[in-house]
């Protein structure tokens, strides 16, 4: 049993990282483009988390979140999945937050890297 994955690395990769990180991706920026909160964006992923834990449950044998063996196995593998979708979503947020307060406020903002701004001087 491993902690990250359950089924196999290459099942993980392909669904939660590849799929599920794609759709995070555009999750993160949409919730970015109409300035929603971080909350928002936790209840977005935390529903993305469910799909695809049920995507690994139905296509790879894996668990959903309540396995033959107890709720905590399952759990978990939710909970693994949800931190490497928010943080795959967060950083689209926060990227494209960027962007937005650089164009839409230039008179006060520059960019500052990818994922930062700073007030001009």
């Amino acid at each position: 049993m491993n902690l990250i994955w359950e089924v196999s690395l290459t099942e993980f990769a392909l669904v939660t990282l590849v799929l599920g990180g794609l759709a995070a991706w555009m999750t993160g920026r949409a919730v970015a483009l109409t300035w929603g909160s971080w909350l928002r964006l936790a209840v977005y992923i935390a529903l993305l988390s469910l799909a695809v834990r049920f995507i690994h449950y139905s296509l790879f044998g894996g668990t959903f979140l309540l396995p033959p063996v107890g709720f905590a196995t399952g759990l978990h593998y939710y909970v693994v999945d949800f931190i490497a979708l928010m943080l795959i979503a967060a950083a689209a947020r926060q990227m494209n937050r960027s962007h937005q307060m650089s164009e839409q406020y230039s008179f006060l903002y520059n960019r500052s890297g990818p994922f930062g701004w700073k007030r001009k001087v």
